[in-house]
């Protein structure tokens, strides 16, 4: 297996992402990196003379958005018809936060 990366360089990379690492993860992190760098290896046997870099995988579409077009709604009657509990107009829903009960 070849060294792409040292332990200096995990060291590095941890401290600018602000993980934590011992002396003992450092090194397994080390050779864990440089066997998932040696499995892509492979990909480097491909010619790939005048193929164009992709920058995106879409290549030249720029806006996949639609137009905001104003429509009919549903009225609040219809959208609360279904609701197991309702109040004031508004879906009631048991409380995922504090002391239960429905809010």
């Amino acid at each position: 297996m070849s060294e792409h990366l040292t332990e200096a360089d995990v060291r590095g990379i941890a401290e600018y992402t602000r993980i934590g690492m011992t002396e003992d993860e450092v090194a397994q992190m080390t050779v864990d990196l440089n066997a998932i760098i040696d499995s892509l290896s492979p990909i480097t046997e491909y010619d790939l003379e005048g193929v164009p870099p992709t920058f995106h995988p879409i290549g030249a579409l720029v806006n996949v958005m639609c137009e905001d077009l104003e429509r009919q709604s549903f009225t609040q009657e219809v959208a609360l018809q279904n609701a197991p509990k309702q109040q004031d107009g508004c879906f009631l829903i048991p409380s995922v936060l504090g002391d239960g009960g429905d809010r």
